[in-house]
């Protein structure tokens, strides 16, 4: 029985890489993809957006 190898997109090129131990760079395909990554989020260019609750329409009417 021959043993199937998951493969997963690697986030930065989007080449398919092995995921298994023996692919020291996992969920990457290369040093280099991952140190790309490492950079971009180091510039801060991964955010997440906050999402704040819409505020009540204070016209100050009725004061």
């Amino acid at each position: 029985m021959q043993s199937v190898r998951r493969k997963v997109k690697c986030p930065t090129c989007g080449t398919m890489a092995v995921w298994d131990t023996a692919n020291r760079w996992r969920p990457f395909c290369s040093e280099r993809c991952k140190q790309l990554d490492l950079g971009a989020w180091s510039a801060g260019q991964y955010t997440i957006a906050e999402n704040h609750p819409a505020e009540p329409n204070d016209s100050g009417a009725g004061d």
